[in-house]
């Protein structure tokens, strides 16, 4: 048969032309549903609740706020629900009502809370100096609101104020934030500022001045004597300078100061109806320019035709009414709402997109990249624009190389926030131990905080957690400090509170195995600095957990300091010289020295045994329990304690199922409080396919990663390698166990993976069944 050439050509180019277009098409189908970036799986609505209809304890559940951050940025611009009780991130879901959007807020704290400075309100009709009660918002100027209306994204939050008909759009820079609202046709329209607002408390006196036509500045003054952060009990003393300008002229307005009693400034004395009839009652100052007093708010009426924009944006400074400003004219210099907006998920963009993680669900990629984002809000910076800063001695300093940071919830963090930070943001830990050793210096104390809320050594929880990350940091190189004062300062904490001469705490089991561990974390870090002496002395002192280690009960047990037990009531009930936990739970907080751990317990057996049923009784939702008890930390690190007990397979049953049934990506995914990224990091790590049981050892104990894929990119400043990647082949949520490792090609025998391993770059690659391999051993 003969065939035309030139058909056959014709033929060949049509074909060729329909392949090319075929192609074409199926690569935009594939950006298409590939084109999320990192940034777009981030909701901070994941965890914004305090307490609800699924609280079953009373520490409640993520306690997150959901509004406008960047990374470890000094302003957080959030909605406020309600003020008062232990609601310390401002924001609860199940709450009806706004008070409005304040500037200043901490993530996932419990202790009544702190900052929420600021409060700005949109609000029409007759002015309201009081913010009224939820179930009767017109008695203030507090607004219903739905959640239908709320938007929330990485730097993003918006929502409709119903009883005003005003749509809020908020955004944050690093040390500025700009709020967007949209007003009704209305004669009396206003933007108004309660500069007393202050979660868990107030401030106790504010100033406030008219600069020109645009623009007010001034501050707040929150001292213990104002509530706050643990009632005053924490003893948070700071002040809060604002320069704030407004797009509408200012023609029409004025400040109110309220004549409250004198009594202290705490919640349970504002609640009061006195003090609420003192605050409704407020004198309103016309046209006033300028005032100081104890109790002061601005407002500046207006009229708005339908859908007109009127913005707000402020600088905030901790430092001075100058820093203030030059923190807002350096990051938002313009009205352009959706520029700073953009500039905001651009960064949240740039701070997570070093790691990526392939593989999993829609659904584990929000919650992945929500945790990760809730791990990059704090330590925030404290310093302005110009490196100016507040220390601990209340004067102002300058830094010289790093960024001054504040909010060190130590006894959560030093767990899996810090660990995690040491292989994504070593930066960031240099400036945290750099921003301690500061508030040991200036604080006048030569010793450490272990929770310190803008300067303030607030004692809050124990042990001696800033020990751990300075011995943890110089361990993997991180050591950008005076590694001399950090050693000593890290010395005086320990011997400031420690064990003592008893060898074990007063009636206490929490305390006495936390501090022997950071006596371990200690005579590491001496030994790394040749101090040989100091290093035998503190590892001998490690030991002394097991003074209070009782055949009788076969558990730890508090004793008085004359050595007599106390009263034992069994491992599962709470107190008993237990700090929010029970002896079942604390007792297998000895990190340091697992293998001591097994001898007391009668060995690898009675150990295994006495860790199956530790997790054999735990409730499926992972709520509040008396067993392993998820929403708090002293048992973060027990599921890493399987591969410890020669049953790796059980460490990745129990880490899988902890990441798939703790955590969720709704209000309620958080089953503890987020406790200022410690919740969050656990998740990025477990979920990652490691985690460390002791941080300071250089140890991070390997599981079953929820990806098929993770990718971390090495800061090459301080590391040698320039990605670490996670493969896990065959990965499913039917094939959860781990059937051999790979690193670099070469088998790897062993559930461990060393800090420079990882850090030299690499590949750890696993390959995944659906049951777990049979001959196990440990380490």
């Amino acid at each position: 048969m003969k065939v035309d050439k030139k058909i056959i050509y014709k033929f060949c180019f049509a074909l060729s032309v329909l392949v090319l277009i075929s192609c074409s098409s199926n690569v935009k189908s594939k950006a298409t549903l590939s084109g999320k970036e990192p940034v777009d799986y981030i909701d901070p609505i994941i965890g914004a609740i305090t307490y609800g209809k699924k609280s079953k304890d009373a520490h409640g559940f993520g306690k997150t706020f959901p509004g406008a951050a960047t990374p470890f940025g000094l302003v957080q611009l959030s909605p406020d629900t309600f003020t008062g009780g232990d609601n310390g991130s401002g924001y609860s879901y199940e709450h009806p009502t706004l008070e409005g959007f304040s500037f200043t807020h901490m993530s996932g704290v419990g202790w009544f809370g702190d900052l929420g400075n600021f409060l700005v309100t949109p609000t029409t009709g007759k002015l309201q100096t009081n913010r009224g009660v939820p179930k009767e918002p017109e008695s203030g100027y507090r607004s219903r609101f739905t959640h239908d209306t709320e938007t929330t994204k990485a730097g993003y939050y918006a929502v409709t104020l119903d009883d005003y008909k005003v749509k809020a759009e908020l955004t944050a820079a690093p040390r500025a934030g700009i709020i967007r609202f949209t007003f009704p046709e209305q004669d009396s329209s206003r933007v108004q500022i309660d500069l007393s607002r202050r979660v868990g408390g107030t401030s106790t006196e504010q100033y406030i001045k008219v600069v020109n036509e645009n623009t007010i500045s001034g501050w707040m003054k929150c001292p213990p004597e104002g509530g706050g952060w643990g009632a005053g009990a924490g003893k948070a003393d700071y002040m809060v300078y604002f320069y704030c300008q407004f797009s509408k002229p200012l023609k029409d307005y004025g400040i109110w100061s309220a004549e409250i009693p004198d009594v202290p400034r705490k919640m349970r004395f504002i609640r009061r109806d006195n003090y609420q009839d003192a605050v409704k009652n407020a004198k309103i100052h016309e046209g006033k320019n300028e005032l100081q007093g104890k109790h002061l708010g601005f407002y500046t009426n207006f009229s708005t035709k339908a859908n007109e924009e009127v913005l707000v944006k402020s600088g905030i400074s901790f430092v001075s009414i100058e820093g203030a400003k030059a923190n807002l004219e350096h990051d938002i210099n313009h009205w352009d709402f959706n520029k700073t907006r953009d500039e905001a998920r651009n960064l949240w963009n740039e701070a997570v997109k070093d790691v990526i993680v392939s593989g999993g669900t829609e659904e584990e990629k929000i919650i992945f990249y929500t945790a990760l984002y809730h791990t990059l809000i704090d330590p925030r910076a404290f310093s302005d624009v110009n490196g100016n800063y507040i220390g601990a001695d209340k004067k102002v300093h300058q830094t010289k190389g790093f960024t001054y940071r504040s909010i060190f919830s130590g006894w959560d963090v030093f767990r899996s926030q810090f660990p995690l930070q040491t292989i994504i943001n070593p930066d960031l830990v240099n400036d945290e131990i750099n921003s301690l050793i500061q508030m040991a210096d200036y604080s006048g104390n030569n010793y450490l905080p272990r929770w310190e809320m803008l300067n303030s050594y607030s004692g809050c929880m124990l042990g001696n957690p800033a020990v751990s990350v300075i011995t943890d940091a110089y361990q993997k190189g991180i050591r950008n400090y005076d590694i001399e004062k950090a050693f000593i300062y890290s010395k005086n904490t320990v011997d400031n509170t420690g064990n003592g001469t008893l060898g074990y705490s007063h009636k206490h089991i929490s305390k006495t195995l936390e501090y022997a561990y950071s006596d371990w974390a200690l005579a590491t870090l001496a030994t790394s600095l040749n101090k040989h002496n100091t290093a035998e002395e503190y590892f001998k002192k490690s030991k002394n957990y097991a003074n209070i280690w009782n055949e009788e009960v076969n558990w730890f047990r508090a004793k008085d300091s004359t050595g007599n037990w106390l009263e034992w009531k069994g491992k599962t009930v709470h107190g008993q010289g237990c700090i929010e936990s029970n002896p079942y739970q604390q007792g297998w907080f000895v990190p340091h020295d697992i293998e001591g751990l097994k001898a007391l317990m009668g060995g690898e057996e009675a150990f295994k045994k006495e860790l199956i049923s530790f997790f054999e009784n735990t409730p499926e939702d992972f709520l509040w329990n008396n067993y392993y008890n998820h929403p708090n930390e002293p048992v973060h690190h027990v599921p890493f304690m399987l591969n410890k007990a020669g049953v790796p397979h059980l460490t990745q049953k129990w880490t899988r199922k902890i990441c798939a049934d703790a955590y969720g990506t709704d209000p309620y995914g958080l089953c503890g409080n987020e406790d200022v990224g410690q919740m969050s990091a656990w998740y990025v790590l477990a979920a990652m396919g490691i985690h460390p049981i002791c941080p300071g050892d250089n140890k991070y104990e390997i599981t079953s990663p929820v990806f098929n894929s993770v990718e971390i990119n090495l800061d090459s400043n301080y590391y040698s390698g320039k990605t670490f990647k996670i493969i896990a082949n065959n990965n499913s949520k039917e094939n959860i166990y781990i059937q051999s490792m790979q690193l670099n090609g070469k088998p790897l025998h062993r559930f461990f993976i060393t800090h420079e391993e990882i850090t030299k770059g690499g590949v750890l690659e696993m390959e995944m069944g659906p049951e777990p391999k049979i001959n196990e051993s440990k380490e």
